[in-house]
């Protein structure tokens, strides 16, 4: 039996509509200082290796610290340290 191919439905644009963040909820309270500053690292790193990643840096190595912080720069984000930058390499060579 085969089965029925239904139209996709008709857009006026070809873009994409752009995506609109979520709301921010508050962090919980109660937890050391360390863990919100790694927390916030973590949302950091993440943020800087999807836009390597939509900018076409695939590999560990092609990612210095200059374009991760230039990248910072590009997308609104506070300069990384070193230990960010180190961190985007990892997350960039574990998504293989």
């Amino acid at each position: 039996m085969a089965a029925a191919v239904l139209p996709l439905p008709k857009t006026r644009s070809t873009r994409p509509a752009p995506l609109t963040p979520l709301p921010k909820k508050p962090l919980p309270a109660g937890r050391p200082r360390e863990w919100y500053i790694a927390h916030n690292r973590r949302l950091k790193t993440m943020r800087l290796a999807i836009a390597l990643l939509d900018s076409g840096v695939y590999e560990p190595a092609q990612a210095g610290n200059r374009l991760i912080r230039d990248t910072a720069e590009r997308i609104g984000v506070h300069p990384p340290s070193d230990i960010t930058c180190r961190m985007v390499r990892v997350l960039l060579a574990h998504g293989r």
